[in-house]
């Protein structure tokens, strides 16, 4: 075959080879603007969807509600000093429904339960709960710190007879000695099959790192495994998902100094660093800046999370090593929220933005 009609097949097999669709991104037409939000992981979503104030009807193609051991419902709230609104996925496209500022607020007051640290936020998971306990400033850490994490579980009643209050069982575990839990929500994990808590921690007031608090038997939790402290605090929790498509969960964090992404494996007694990459936002606060997003079938999930100046989001793979897939520029900086709905083409990723609007993010290019 002559030079001439190699370079006439090879232009053949480029033009009939489709090109990957590029990141598509619009901005969300909310009538106010927002600063808070919570993604399908949150009590607040849980309490919308359970409350009848929206309906939930989705299309056969539609994601299903997360699976996983936190509670969770198919939608984000998004709100703000003048509105408020539950955001649900219908065919591809998000469905806005408007609810009041102050009955969304009303329900994220419950994420604070009665003696937890003031700002905090509670992990749920069925009958069991975490949450912070004790403002401390103990180690000398610059932001607020807590001393303990409250585990209460509530208790099987027995059938028949006049209704009994339902029995709590509550424990507080100790971060341990020179330590103190980080102000951030914990997040609940299955770990060899049993339910824990991974919790982020300072280690004597300048390093930070990650606490699982595991059961060792009925009503006995404790501190079973810590990541080696590192400086940089604090150790944001970004996502806890199963991102090697192994069947167990890897936590993904991220170091605020520096923004380095690390990729943790937890087990029984011991995290096992499985990556680590510089170039990303940790977020301030408790604030979910970082969300895992569903792959199609049984593929394993994707992290997205904001680069470090938080003009773009980054879509990073977490298996076999940290891999960034894309990175879409964002119309302004992320600032309050990172979520997202659906799997695979069929997902969208929410960003609420620095100048109160919320963009939507369709990987696959399709109109958000």
């Amino acid at each position: 075959m002559s030079d001439r009609l190699v370079r006439w097949s090879l232009l053949l097999v480029f033009a009939a080879t489709p090109a990957a669709a590029e990141p598509a991104v619009t901005i969300l037409g909310l009538p106010f603007q927002a600063t808070a939000m919570r993604g399908p992981r949150s009590e607040v979503a849980v309490a919308v969807a359970t409350s009848g104030l929206i309906p939930l009807a989705r299309s056969a193609n539609a994601a299903a509600p997360e699976a996983g051991d936190e509670e969770s419902a198919p939608l984000i709230v998004v709100w703000g000093k003048e509105g408020g609104a539950a955001l649900s996925l219908v065919d591809g496209t998000i469905r806005t429904t408007l609810l009041g500022a102050e009955a969304i607020e009303g329900l994220a007051a419950a994420e604070t339960p009665r003696g937890a640290l003031p700002g905090s936020r509670r992990a749920l998971s069925g009958a069991v709960s975490a949450y912070l306990t004790g403002p401390t400033r103990a180690m000398g850490t610059a932001t607020p710190a807590a001393a303990g994490l409250t585990i209460r579980e509530r208790q099987p009643v027995a059938m028949g007879g006049d209704p009994k209050p339902v029995p709590v069982s509550t424990v507080t575990v100790s971060p341990g000695p020179e330590a103190t839990f980080a102000a951030a929500r914990p997040r609940a994990v299955r770990v060899a099959g049993k339910l824990a808590f991974v919790a982020a921690t300072f280690q004597g007031g300048e390093a930070s790192g990650l606490a699982l608090v595991a059961r060792a038997g009925i009503g006995d939790w404790s501190v079973a495994a810590r990541t080696p402290p590192q400086d940089g605090a604090p150790l944001r929790i970004a996502a806890v998902a199963d991102f090697a498509g192994t069947g167990s969960p890897r936590v993904a964090a991220i170091l605020a100094k520096g923004g380095r992404l690390q990729v943790w494996s937890p087990a029984a007694d011991a995290f096992t660093l499985d990556g680590e990459a510089p170039g990303y936002a940790a977020g301030s606060g408790d604030v979910d800046l970082a969300a895992a997003v569903e792959g199609e079938d049984k593929a394993a999930p994707d992290l997205a999370l904001p680069g470090a100046d938080g003009t773009a989001l980054a879509l990073v793979s977490l298996k076999g090593g940290i891999r960034e897939r894309a990175r879409i520029a964002l119309p302004a900086p992320a600032a309050f929220g990172v979520a997202a709905l659906g799997r695979g083409r069929q997902a969208r990723i929410l960003v609420g933005m620095s100048d109160g609007r919320v963009a939507v993010v369709a990987p696959d290019g399709a109109t958000p």
